[in-house]
């Protein structure tokens, strides 16, 4: 199993509470200790406005974060889970990844997904469509980055999308292109793109969940003619990790009062609940990874919400959890 962790960025209301000065220092901090403690990669959210609620406190922008991060660490991949294709033409997007690519040296995951936040969309003045032409719309996004980045030119006449003559320079380091994460468990049509087009989905909230959208993207992989044993199929964790359960009933103490002051506390209750069915000790926390991996689960992608204030989850996470699937 491979691991990557997120680096806060206040979409999950992870940097509230600390100056605006201090903002950039902590995400990088978080992002250089990703890197350190040997997590393949480091993630951000593709978002504008908090969760669970919207509020006046921060969310940096994804790929400001991506071009940042590309110029400030090393080793480690940079990914976004994901990116929301309504948000950017995929065209401009194509440019702007291909670019970070190249700064990054062939670090950059392509993560990309239909989108689903309206507050946002209405927010920033963005049509929110209807969920069959927002696929649609991924669909021809996916199909122009991929062409933008293997070909000299482009010319596309889709529904949504229209190119004509489109050069993109300069091209990514990695061949033949950046890798899709294709993110979201739709059956009919999410799913279906990613067995066309991804090297990784990212989809399941329960291992029953996972197991059952993994046939179905099976089924559209024997559909479309594609390898269903090459895609790498991950989910996203919530955790905090502590040397024993007291430690661990205390950072999630420390979380629902976080929360609760930037919201109401029913919905702080309702938020730090994500973390009940993956945190514990690191054993509790690798009898749980294990059978996510027995159910084909090849990357988890890991969310510590104490990031910015503790690095000790993600640290026990690193030094004794981690080992036991590398």
């Amino acid at each position: 199993m491979r691991f990557g962790a997120f680096v806060p960025q206040g979409w999950r209301l992870d940097l509230a509470g600390l100056s605006p000065d201090e903002h950039w220092p902590t995400m990088l901090k978080v992002a250089r200790t990703i890197e350190e403690l040997g997590y393949e990669s480091l993630w951000v959210y593709d978002h504008f406005h908090t969760v669970p609620e919207p509020t006046q406190e921060v969310t940096y922008e994804a790929w400001t974060l991506m071009a940042a991060l590309a110029a400030t660490t090393d080793t480690v991949r940079l990914g976004q889970m994901c990116t929301c294709n309504t948000y950017r033409p995929p065209s401009y997007l194509a440019k702007v990844a291909a670019s970070i690519d190249v700064i990054s040296n062939g670090r950059l995951e392509m993560g990309i997904g239909a989108g689903w936040y309206e507050h946002e969309h209405d927010g920033y003045g963005y049509e929110f469509l209807a969920p069959a032409v927002r696929l649609g719309m991924l669909r021809e996004g996916v199909e122009i980055m991929k062409a933008l980045w293997t070909e000299d030119e482009v010319t596309y006449e889709g529904k949504y999308y229209k190119l004509k003559g489109a050069i993109s320079r300069p091209r990514p380091v990695q061949k033949p292109h950046i890798p899709f994460w294709i993110a979201g468990g739709g059956e009919q049509l999410t799913l279906r793109i990613a067995a066309r087009y991804a090297a990784y989905t990212n989809f399941g909230i329960s291992i029953d969940e996972f197991r059952h959208k993994s046939e179905v993207l099976r089924g559209h992989c024997d559909d479309v003619g594609t390898d269903y044993d090459a895609i790498v199929r991950s989910t996203n964790l919530n955790i905090v990790c502590g040397e024993n359960e007291a430690e661990v009933d205390e950072k999630k103490a420390w979380l629902r009062g976080h929360l609760s002051e930037y919201i109401p506390e029913d919905k702080a209750e309702e938020n730090a609940s994500l973390l009940d069915s993956m945190s514990g000790t690191p054993d509790q926390i690798v009898f749980r990874l294990k059978e996510w991996e027995a159910n084909g689960m090849d990357y988890a992608i890991v969310y510590f919400p104490d990031a910015a204030y503790d690095a000790s989850s993600i640290e026990l996470f690193a030094r004794e959890v981690m080992p036991q699937f590398n």
